[in-house]
């Protein structure tokens, strides 16, 4: 089974590099926002739970979005394997999704990280924030915000998986093909 967390800052081209992995390789995505939006919307009891938090403006706690990924994995036994999408974001998070995989039988193959720098993810994302109607990404300021949340809080979750030598850093600035024949050259040599 393939399991990929595919990371980077905001504005990296993950979700766009996610689209042609999920596609080669037939990956379930598993992004934790959508996640919560579709157990929400099912009414489950993680849903529940986690909406009444949410409601609240407090964050969903790491064992609520566990739970909701076990279910995702149980749901999907025969998946050729997973994309991890907006988790996990700390180095908690890593060591509760390597417990659950371990439960599952599996693990993470490895981790892909796009790095591009800041100021041409602050203009990747003014760009994209032309049409895509996220006020987070038509303001300079919450834009450099972001990146540096991400350089504080999630950076060391890459250092978590270097020390397993699951870490691939792939340069995210180039033709999109090209950037994806890198990636796809990291998980084939992760997966041997």
């Amino acid at each position: 089974m393939l399991n990929l967390v595919l990371f980077g800052p905001p504005g990296a081209g993950k979700g766009t590099q996610s689209e042609k992995l999920i596609e080669q390789y037939k990956l379930v995505h598993l992004s934790t926002g959508d996640l919560l939006r579709s157990e929400i919307k099912a009414g489950t009891e993680l849903g529940l739970k986690a909406k009444a938090l949410m409601d609240q403006g407090i964050l969903v706690p790491d064992e609520v979005v566990i739970g909701m990924i076990d279910n995702k994995l149980k749901e999907n036994r025969n998946a050729a394997g997973f994309i991890f999408d907006g988790f996990p974001r700390t180095v908690k998070q890593a060591q509760a999704l390597d417990a659950l995989l371990e439960q599952n039988g599996t693990s993470i193959t490895c981790m892909v990280a796009l790095e591009v720098e800041e100021e041409e993810l602050t203009r990747r994302l003014l760009e994209r924030g032309k049409t895509s109607g996220r006020p987070d990404d038509q303001n300079e300021d919450l834009i450099r915000k972001r990146v540096q949340e991400y350089n504080e809080k999630t950076l060391p979750v890459a250092n978590y998986y270097q020390g397993q030598q699951k870490y691939s850093s792939i340069y995210g600035i180039g033709a999109i093909d090209e950037i994806f024949g890198k990636i796809t050259q990291a998980i084939e040599k992760a997966s041997v």
